[in-house]
């Protein structure tokens, strides 16, 4: 009961003052404001991107042409774009050294395409690839309506194909797509089959795109038109990482690289990709910690000033308290408790102002909103720990004034 009429007398204290609490905790709620704002646009941003690259099934790799993400300028792109292609003949050689694998999937991709159906089109901005089989569990495509590509439909070059959610809709709205005949580039191909839909990811659609068995993608397009991606399945959890070695070193065997040079080939799991963005996110992390701890340090420098203050007008109330028996622990406690409720004042409202700005902000790059609770205890902490920091010196000053003196204070 004593502390719950503490913080009531803290609170009225700061209601006595309002211009000068609210210019002493503004300080508290920039700092407060910078640390959450930019906590919730980064777990904003991973979610997002968490929810984007883990496309590929559990315990998946790729190998491929291209780093999943570059942060270089023109020399890094000229660098990779010089890597020579994967080939199709160098994915049949790790398929058959690699029989550790649960599976081990091709796939060659190519956007900006155009299907048509009858008077019905969708966008210029379809992404197709031919694939092999095992390519389906590998990133995770399920079924809805029909059937996968399979081994027959590869041996066949079979004109066939598996679409996206997005162009069935586009398409075949309220008809049955199964076994109706789509074009893209003046080829026919037969609908054998519809993709669960994946949703999107910054805003961009996942289920823009068609599948076709690998052979017959190439013979419209070439077997040199692009790199072909290699994804790799491990048969459990244990053994992925190992199996990522293993696949590394046969690869570089078939390249016929020396120990000395570098992989000209990269490796892509979710795991990588989430690694590379934490460290690109982690300088910004960084940036707005030391902004929030110059702001936390002006307010807590405040704060003590103010504490002083109020130390020095309130001598004769200290005196009358000592002299009907406070003790020297009920002083200080109470000028404590009104330190952290100014800095908590200030951590609340920067709290909520910065939950909203950075849901706002994140909201701009198509990231579903967050609320980032381990960031608002951090931030509650903090104004404890401020207000006890800054506020000992003024209490344990109130607390040793003496009661004679104290009371013959003007």
């Amino acid at each position: 009961m004593e502390i719950l009429e503490l913080f009531k007398v803290a609170f009225n204290s700061l209601r006595t003052n309002k211009l000068r609490s609210a210019l002493t905790i503004l300080g508290i709620v920039v700092g407060i404001f910078s640390i959450i704002a930019i906590s919730t646009v980064i777990e904003m941003l991973q979610s997002s991107i968490e929810q984007g690259v883990s496309q590929l099934g559990q315990n998946t790799f790729q190998i491929q042409k291209w780093p999943p993400v570059r942060t270089g300028g023109p020399g890094e792109f000229a660098k990779y774009r010089n890597r020579p292609d994967i080939t199709l003949e160098e994915f049949y050689a790790l398929k058959e050294k690699l029989t550790q694998a649960k599976y081990v999937a091709a796939e060659q991709w190519s956007g900006g395409k155009r299907f048509t159906y009858g008077n019905k089109e969708t966008n210029p901005n379809v992404s197709f690839a031919g694939v092999t089989p095992e390519a389906f569990p590998n990133n995770k495509w399920i079924i809805d309506k029909g059937r996968a590509i399979n081994e027959r439909d590869l041996q066949r070059y079979e004109n066939v194909v598996v679409l996206g959610a997005d162009i069935a809709k586009t398409l075949f709205d309220y008809i049955d797509p199964i076994g109706q005949i789509i074009k893209v580039d003046g080829h026919k191909l037969k609908v054998i089959g519809v993709l669960e839909k994946q949703g999107s990811f910054f805003g961009q659609s996942q289920d823009n795109f068609a599948i076709t068995p690998l052979t017959t993608f190439q013979s419209f397009y070439g077997k040199r038109s692009r790199s072909i991606n290699i994804t790799v399945m491990s048969y459990g959890k244990d053994d992925y990482e190992n199996l990522i070695e293993i696949a590394e070193g046969y690869f570089r065997t078939i390249r016929k690289l020396s120990p000395t040079e570098e992989n000209d080939f990269s490796i892509f799991s979710n795991e990588s990709v989430l690694t590379q963005i934490n460290d690109i996110t982690a300088g910004v992390r960084i940036g707005s910690y030391v902004v929030a701890a110059i702001a936390l340090l002006a307010a807590g420098v405040g704060i003590m000033n103010i504490m002083l203050v109020s130390v020095t007008e309130r001598t004769r109330e200290i005196g009358i308290r000592k002299a009907i028996g406070a003790k020297k622990s009920n002083i200080l406690t109470q000028f404590l408790i009104e330190a952290v409720a100014l800095c908590l004042s200030g951590g609340i409202v920067g709290i909520i102002l910065g939950i909203i700005a950075g849901n706002v902000a994140g909201s701009f790059l198509n990231a579903s909103a967050v609320l980032p609770l381990d960031w608002i205890m951090i931030g509650v902490i903090l104004c404890v720990v401020i207000g006890i920091g800054f506020g000992t010196y003024p209490a344990y000053k109130a607390s040793n004034l003496d009661p004679i003196e104290a009371l013959r204070y003007e």
